[in-house]
């Protein structure tokens, strides 16, 4: 997958997660670039469980590579619906299918207007070509 992969489907944050909704669920992960950034995953670490609140800019887990160690933030604020467990046991699958069957939490959004105050994908690929300089 190329990390300037971008998918017109969702909206992106700075920081390189992902967010696209699914009726009136937010799903979150992150992007193809975090993937290249971060190398080969090693350990998912989702700090969230069902039930629990979250809020935009606030890190839900931790992600870790061979790299290095890097928070995860959450794009919009809510309830957390569901939570990948699949990722602790395959962390790999962050590599493999980064917006697919790597999404991390699923989220019940207290604000719609958060998820379109994200960048849209015609923003984050231009953030991707500063980046890449």
């Amino acid at each position: 997958m190329a990390s300037d992969d971008v998918r017109t489907d969702r909206r992106y944050t700075k920081d390189h997660e992902w967010a696209k909704q699914e009726n009136d669920h937010v799903f979150v992960g992150i992007t193809a670039f975090a993937v290249d950034q971060l190398g080969d995953i090693t350990l998912v670490n989702l700090d969230v469980k069902p039930g629990d609140t979250i809020a935009a800019g606030k890190a839900f887990g931790t992600i870790e590579s061979v790299k290095t160690l890097s928070d995860l933030f959450a794009p919009v604020s809510g309830k957390i619906v569901r939570v990948n467990g699949e990722l602790e046991s395959r962390p790999e699958l962050v590599n493999d299918d980064c917006y697919g069957k790597a999404w991390m939490i699923e989220v019940a959004p207290s604000d719609q207007g958060e998820l379109g105050a994200l960048m849209d994908p015609a923003a984050y690929a231009e953030l991707l070509k500063s980046a890449a300089h």
